[in-house]
């Protein structure tokens, strides 16, 4: 199964000694559904500062365990596990770096029509937290209609 979908993203990202930054993005893009779990790809844009970047994010089966993937002008893989730390690298065009990922709370709903991703998780530079992001994701079939102007 594959198909179009709308998805609705909406992001905060809290920095130390920075006020909080929210973003909100609403995209077209592919929901898949194999053996293993759900695909669900799109274009990043400039609304995220990720524009040229190409974001996949497969949930496993059992919705316990997400991996996020970025491609294009941001290079990154991140794995997402309520309660667990994931070593990631994320390579921008200024430089890689490594990166922890402690994720707080995961939710990952996703089903042939739609559903609903939650992730909250803080991330570590050279084991000092750097950050916490929290972002939501709803999915829901495009039903023909064409987001493109």
């Amino acid at each position: 199964m594959e198909k179009d979908v709308v998805i609705s993203v909406k992001g905060m990202q809290k920095y130390e000694n920075a006020d909080p930054e929210a973003v909100e993005l609403v995209t077209e893009g592919r929901l898949a559904r194999d053996e293993g779990g759900y695909t669900l790809s799109y274009q990043e844009s400039e609304i995220t500062g990720l524009e040229g970047t190409r974001t996949t994010i497969r949930v496993e089966e059992d919705g316990e365990l997400v991996t996020l993937i970025r491609e294009g002008g941001f290079n990154a893989q991140m794995v997402f596990q309520e309660g667990r730390r994931h070593l990631s690298m994320y390579n921008t065009p200024y430089g890689a770096m490594a990166i922890g990922v402690n994720t707080r709370h995961l939710l990952a709903d996703l089903n042939d029509q739609g559903g609903d991703i939650e992730i909250d998780y803080s991330i570590e530079l050279d084991h000092a937290m750097a950050g916490r992001n929290v972002f939501q994701i709803k999915v829901k079939e495009a039903d023909g209609v064409s987001l493109k102007q």
